[in-house]
């Protein structure tokens, strides 16, 4: 399974991804969750100390191309090899990796942002499932950032910027020839909020989660909401939500 969350920025895209990835690891898996927001977030919601590790700068190397600066991975290493290496353990097992962080006066990250796009090139293949938080908004997340995905889950809160976004994302879907999209409706309070995502976006519904005050709560508390509530809400709309996609059932 390879599946990347996009979505509106503050939809709660990160703390599904990581409590996904983390169910997921539940049923046997061998999971690695791939973080390429420029913010940080998967980190926290999957449980993992290090909150701001990118590959080191002695994972790329510089190189000369047509009179221009380039980046890649040093000679001899793999995008795989780079997972084994560098990618960090989380709970239940989960091996995360993520883009390096803005740093530095003028907030570059150059060197990860190319090593990382060559290990999207690279993924370990059988044997591995990827789960994957994508910046938020509409910045071509289907041929860049999520272009390894077979799924994308376009998580969609019952407001209307979420919607126009989720609406925006359908409609790039549509014309970059993506897989699979499908939407979760997240944070949903009223009886009609799903039908609701479904009707305005054009997007079927793999998944449905309750507006839960515990993630509030987690977010405070700097944990996991896995950690925090493990059998909460959420916690539970995800489990079948990973169920269902496990079986290979079209959303509904």
């Amino acid at each position: 399974m390879r599946v990347a969350f996009v979505g509106k920025g503050g939809v709660g895209k990160s703390s599904l991804a990581g409590t996904f990835a983390r169910v997921l690891a539940r049923t046997g898996e061998r999971v690695l969750a791939l973080d390429s927001d420029p913010m940080p977030g998967l980190a926290f919601s999957l449980g993992v100390e290090r909150v701001d590790h990118g590959l080191p700068d002695e994972a790329i190397q510089e190189y000369e191309e047509e009179g221009r600066r380039r980046y890649r991975l040093r000679d001899g290493l793999t995008g795989t090899g780079a997972v084994e290496q560098y990618a960090v353990r989380g709970p239940d097992g989960v091996h995360f990796l993520q883009l390096g962080k803005a740093r530095g006066p003028r907030w570059n990250n150059t060197r990860q942002h190319f090593g990382f796009q060559r290990v999207l090139d690279d993924l370990p293949g059988a044997g591995w499932s990827i789960v994957g938080d994508l910046p938020g908004g509409t910045r071509q997340p289907f041929m860049t950032w999520g272009r390894y995905a077979e799924t994308f889950l376009v998580v969609i809160e019952p407001t209307s910027a979420s919607v126009l976004t989720g609406r925006r994302l359908a409609g790039l879907a549509a014309t970059d020839e993506a897989p699979r999209v499908a939407a979760v409706a997240n944070k949903v309070r009223a009886p009609d909020d799903v039908e609701q995502i479904a009707r305005r976006t054009g997007l079927q519904v793999v998944g449905a989660v309750p507006f839960d005050p515990h993630l509030a709560t987690a977010d405070r508390l700097g944990v996991a909401l896995l950690d925090h509530d493990p059998e909460g809400s959420t916690a539970v709309a995800v489990a079948s939500m990973v169920d269902t996609l496990r079986s290979g059932l079209e959303p509904s």
